[in-house]
């Protein structure tokens, strides 16, 4: 047997924690301690090597008389050890169905929600001098979590399982099972609580944990060894990914602003042209469903856009441009003259050119007709700025642009919405969709007409 494992279970706990560069033995650690056996053990294990730590629990308040009875255990933990411990009760089942969320999430957000809290000194002063989160998650923990993200289809960085350190996180147990853990419990004749709802098949991880590993066991006697040493593969797998993308990304990602563009005939000779679209949009909270979508723009016509709960992706000519949603808008768009749409905020620009016997008797602010000679190419959609000025349809002197929104009483969250079309000489053309300028109007000499018309787009 490997000279590693005949090592004591504390002495393997150290050198991991050594090896692995997860904290240094002189840091103070803050345990998340449920009151289970794993949880336990890795109170002891920290106490036997000498750590300083601290101690957090949750009440979830889900389990009735047992949730008082760990609470209560917890303390008594806390004081045998002669340790600070933090304390949280939470109306985990309301906070669930006010967020629309299932239990098991709405626990998940508000523990490491309120132990962020403790890290940052929010919860005590005295908290500031915590520098780890450490949990007891162990290997078969881990192995569970490898194949639910598996069957969820979260990729790669789903199924090489969690880490042993991210952030402030540390999870120190990760290479021992269960079996270890239990053993060690009663070499050292610990005490811990048992949690009924472990023995229920009705959460996703405990029928992985009871049924689906069991049975391929008992077809592959070393299945879960075997996924064990898979974790490890996966993990410097995703490594080698992670970095043959960041490679490939760097030559496709222009970042102007809080703008990303994307060049999009570029991108589609990339490949595996799915697997680098999903690392590109999934930075700006796109699910893989929307690989699809967004693999179609770099063929697709201008005009439709798809969005995340953050982010825009539109098409502007050769380029797709992933913008924030709080911008309300890409900062500029270029209009060049074989230019047949533009998407925008919520709005679609339809531009042609014709003939003048063409324009109709009426049109409105949303639909322009421009003197087309008197246009420099490449225009430009921004949004406007204070000190902009245009001479509105009709009148014969300039006027500042913040002065014609303020007689429109156009209020302060729609002035924000403003965009003009600029010519390169920079000239204001149209403030759009409220008045083009009178320098750009049809005159009895105009022969080619430049229409531009406002209308709201579709999202696919």
């Amino acid at each position: 047997m490997n000279n590693y494992y005949l090592m004591s279970l504390v002495a393997r706990f150290t050198e991991e924690i050594r090896d692995k560069q997860l904290f240094l033995p002189t840091q103070y650690l803050l345990l998340a301690v449920s009151g289970g056996v794993d949880s336990i053990v890795l109170c002891e294990l920290c106490k036997q090597a000498g750590f300083h730590f601290a101690i957090a629990h949750v009440n979830f308040q889900l389990r009735g008389p047992e949730s008082e009875r760990d609470e209560a255990f917890v303390k008594a933990v806390a004081e045998r050890y002669k340790v600070k411990l933090y304390l949280n009760r939470f109306d985990t089942a309301n906070y669930a169905s006010e967020h629309r969320i299932s239990i098991q999430v709405a626990a998940r957000e508000l523990r490491y929600g309120w132990f962020a809290e403790i890290l940052s000194g929010q919860i005590d002063p005295e908290s500031t001098a915590l520098q780890w989160l450490l949990t007891a998650h162990h290997a078969g923990d881990n192995v569970e979590t490898m194949l639910l993200n598996l069957f969820r289809g979260t990729g790669i960085s789903g199924i090489r399982g969690m880490l042993p350190k991210q952030d402030q996180l540390v999870r120190p147990l990760l290479e021992f099972g269960k079996e270890e853990l239990l053993q060690f419990a009663f070499e050292q004749h610990l005490q811990w609580m048992e949690d009924s709802s472990n023995a229920s098949d009705k959460y996703s991880r405990n029928y992985f944990r009871h049924t689906l590993i069991p049975l391929a066991a008992s077809i592959y006697p070393e299945a879960e060894k075997n996924l064990r040493n898979n974790l490890v593969r996966f993990r410097e797998t995703e490594m080698i990914y992670n970095q043959a993308i960041e490679l490939r990304l760097k030559k496709l990602l222009v970042i102007k602003g809080n703008e990303t563009h994307v060049p999009a005939l570029l991108l589609k000779k990339s490949a595996p042209l799915n697997t680098i679209v999903y690392e590109i949009i999934k930075r700006f909270s796109f699910s893989s469903r929307q690989v699809g979508d967004a693999v179609h723009f770099l063929t697709a016509d201008q005009g439709k856009y798809i969005e995340s709960s953050t982010h825009r992706i539109i098409k502007n000519r050769n380029w797709l441009i992933i913008a924030p949603h709080r911008s309300g808008l890409t900062e500029h768009l270029l209009i060049e003259e074989n230019t047949p749409q533009l998407i925008f905020d919520n709005y679609l620009l339809d531009i042609s050119f014709s003939n003048v016997s063409a324009m109709p008797a009426h049109t409105d602010d949303r639909e322009v007709f421009l003197d087309a000679r008197m246009l420099m190419f490449p225009l430009m959609l921004r949004k406007w700025r204070p000190g902009d000025y245009f001479y509105p349809l009709g009148m014969k002197k300039k006027k500042k642009l913040g002065r014609f929104l303020i007689d429109k009483k156009t209020s302060p969250t729609d002035k924000d919405r403003v965009r003009v079309i600029e010519s390169a000489d920079k000239k204001i053309i149209w403030a759009v969709g409220l008045r083009m300028d009178d320098r750009f109007r049809i005159t009895p000499g105009t022969k080619k007409v430049m229409r531009l018309i406002i209308s709201v787009a579709e999202c696919i």
